[in-house]
């Protein structure tokens, strides 16, 4: 069995994720279409006939479409992963001593 090298960590929170989170999520996206893009640009030169159009055009869309989603924004949390008590399931409060506790 493979040990992982840090702990499952789970959310108990509706609270986003910290923004440096983000933005190295954003930022490996960008990265891994860019290479994407180096590679068609690669293969284009390598390949004849109609594929060596179609991974021109895939390499001269790349950058539009990874900026896009680069700048799309922070993800937000989904609402109704969350739970929460509804009124009517939480039991009323009962009454307490009148007099305060001897000290």
């Amino acid at each position: 069995m493979k040990r992982s090298r840090t702990p499952e960590v789970y959310s108990i929170t509706g609270a986003r994720s910290g923004l440096s989170e983000d933005v190295s999520g954003r930022t490996r996206r960008y990265l891994i279409s860019m290479g994407i893009r180096t590679a068609c640009f690669v293969a284009a030169v390598l390949v004849h006939g109609p594929l060596r159009w179609v991974l021109i055009a895939c390499a001269l869309l790349l950058p539009y479409v990874a900026v896009v989603a680069a700048n799309a924004g922070r993800e937000s949390t989904p609402r109704d992963t969350v739970e929460g008590i509804a009124p009517e399931d939480v039991p009323p409060l009962l009454p307490g001593p009148s007099e305060p506790p001897p000290t």
